[in-house]
């Protein structure tokens, strides 16, 4: 349903969970300047930050996906700037955000066995 190489902004200022479309549309302009039905994903997280809601236009009518984790929370990811209101993902980063990885972690290798002669 979701086309590859979609925009995917992250709006790093928490937001009501019960906000719905068109409250989440507004918010898609005023806070990261874009058009909701511009075809990107927003992303919007609760003050808990243990519940995600995505905001995205699939040519016929606005959809919501909303997300809650079962355990822990969602990791924001850092902003280049101090005063950044949002973030761009790309898709992977995307699915690990998603997925409740810490997307501020650099990943990490297994630690390297030393031969023993």
């Amino acid at each position: 349903m979701i086309p590859s190489g979609v925009q995917v902004f992250v709006a790093l200022e928490p937001v009501d969970m019960r906000w719905s479309f068109d409250r989440l549309a507004g918010a898609a302009l005023e806070r990261i300047g874009y058009d909701a039905r511009s075809g990107a994903l927003f992303i919007y997280f609760g003050k808990r930050r243990d519940a995600v809601k995505v905001l995205f236009f699939d040519g016929s009518g606005m959809c919501l996906f909303y997300k809650r984790l079962d355990r822990g929370v969602f990791r924001l990811p850092e902003a280049c700037a101090l005063d950044a209101r949002h973030v761009e993902l790309d898709e992977s980063l995307l699915d690990a955000l998603l997925d409740g990885i810490d997307l501020g972690e650099a990943p990490k290798s297994a630690p390297r066995r030393r031969r023993v002669h």
